[in-house]
């Protein structure tokens, strides 16, 4: 999904104030990592993953593999934080972090 500049820079204001959800270790991808990213993409839509990797090319390819996986859109990467959107039409108004006032 692609994002205009306008949807972009809103979701980077909301991520701004967010925590990570999800922290990758050294361990990698595994399916239980997979499985929490997808849940909280299902409950949150917009969330901030942390990958605590060493390697810059190992760091690309394990966001490339999260994106590629979750069926998501990377909104923003900055050092080790991740922030990835996947919208919901069913996402409770309460969890979501697109649809809740700020």
């Amino acid at each position: 999904m692609s994002l205009t500049q306008d949807k972009r820079k809103r979701y980077r204001s909301i991520g701004h104030n967010l925590n990570p959800v999800v922290i990758v270790s050294e361990n990698g991808l595994t399916a239980n990592v997979i499985d929490a990213v997808e849940q909280a993409l299902f409950d949150h839509e917009l969330i901030k993953v942390k990958v605590n990797v060493g390697d810059r090319e190992d760091k690309k390819a394990i966001i490339e593999e999260i994106i590629k996986q979750t069926k998501s859109t990377l909104v923003q990467s900055i050092g080790k934080m991740i922030l990835i959107l996947k919208e919901n039409p069913k996402a409770k108004e309460k969890l979501s972090n697109i649809k809740r006032p700020y």
